[in-house]
């Protein structure tokens, strides 16, 4: 993450995995899941701030999660079904579901698929926010294939030339294993930034920073700015102008539409708002391909050369995808998850709703 997102040293609390695990499932199952859903939302949840990613970790999403199944607008306990199947592929309806707990559900039979016939496919329409792409994508990873997630949301994002939203931020990650070295990770909007990042920016005190966002006119700002309130801005392309390159995350963003909404059987939710989340999710069984361990190798032998490449002045080093992503897990694991007082406080807040125990803190 970039260290204008970080929490500054006076702001944060540093809590435990276990901890935050134990609450966050809590706090879920009193706002109706299941004990199981509840236990996989708040895995995937604290993994995803582990690895550093707190823009869609405890701190940025749990409180919209609770507000959305308080106000029905989530369903907590969604008749979830496949709609169409074949050896390789499947579409499900996931009934008003939260993503980030379908989404490990859909990439398991993506990979169940995967070891039958070497790649499975599942598409996912009617859901809702995926949370982080990039941890779906690892569950493949994870288990020697390639995984990679998409999603298509909420228009946010103006297209190359256009003065009102009509993409997503539509982040799409690619994951991979690796034998010594540390796995490749590429998780990526294909916005300039992602809309969460706006609001850790509000809560953190840092700046916007040039081609970040529009005016409401559709006007790229291209000076450092403060947050502007919700509303009051849109989100650029990933390459902000023409002249940079907007039209290629412009195209990017509407790739992600065609695998995700209409391979799925809907339409973007710019045609239809009432459509939801729409996702992606695919496997890719390397043993299929090549050798799982000679593959490895090969990726240890490119991702050392990487890492190994002379940085430019003013760089210390080279990364990855997924470099960064690791060694703040492993920091992480040691220390402790940095949350920000603020977020602590509405810890205590929701625990004293909801009646349960609060977030243990040290």
């Amino acid at each position: 993450m970039l260290d204008r997102f970080k929490v500054q040293s006076a702001d944060q609390i540093r809590v435990s995995a276990v901890a935050l695990r134990r609450t966050v499932s809590t706090i879920f199952e009193k706002v109706g899941l299941t004990p199981e859903d509840a236990s996989l939302g708040a895995d995937v949840l604290v993994t995803t701030d582990m690895r550093g990613v707190d823009s869609h970790g405890v701190s940025n999403m749990l409180r919209v999660y609770v507000q959305g199944f308080q106000e029905g607008e989530l369903n907590p306990r969604p008749n979830w079904r496949i709609v169409r199947e074949s050896p390789s592929t499947a579409t499900i309806d996931a009934d008003r579901g939260l993503g980030i707990i379908l989404g490990p559900k859909a990439m398991r039979i993506a990979m169940d698929k995967a070891r039958n016939v070497g790649v499975g496919i599942v598409t996912m329409n009617n859901g809702r926010h995926l949370g982080a792409v990039g941890h779906h994508a690892m569950l493949a990873a994870q288990e020697d294939m390639v995984g990679m997630c998409m999603t298509a949301t909420r228009p946010s994002v103006v297209p190359t030339f256009g003065a009102e939203p009509w993409f997503g931020t539509n982040p799409m990650s690619i994951a991979a294993p690796a034998g010594s070295e540390p796995p490749v990770l590429f998780d990526a909007a294909t916005s300039s930034i992602a809309s969460n990042k706006v609001r850790l920016a509000a809560r953190t005190g840092a700046t916007l920073l040039p081609g970040w966002v529009t005016d409401k006119a559709g006007r790229p700002i291209m000076e450092e700015s403060p947050p502007l309130e919700r509303g009051q801005y849109f989100l650029l392309p990933l390459g902000a102008t023409r002249e940079m390159g907007s039209h290629k995350g412009y195209g990017l963003a509407l790739m992600v539409e065609i695998l995700g909404s209409l391979l799925s059987g809907a339409v973007p939710h710019a045609l239809d708002p009432s459509s939801g989340y729409k996702h992606y999710f695919a496997a890719y069984n390397i043993a299929a391909f090549t050798d799982v361990e000679q593959f490895k190798e090969h990726m240890d032998q490119m991702l050392r050369s990487l890492r190994s490449t002379k940085p430019a002045q003013g760089h210390d080093r080279v990364l990855y995808p997924g470099l960064l992503e690791y060694e703040e897990e492993q920091e992480r694991r040691s220390l402790g998850i940095p949350l920000h007082k603020e977020v602590v406080q509405w810890f205590g807040h929701i625990a004293s709703e909801l009646g349960i125990p609060s977030l243990e803190t040290p």
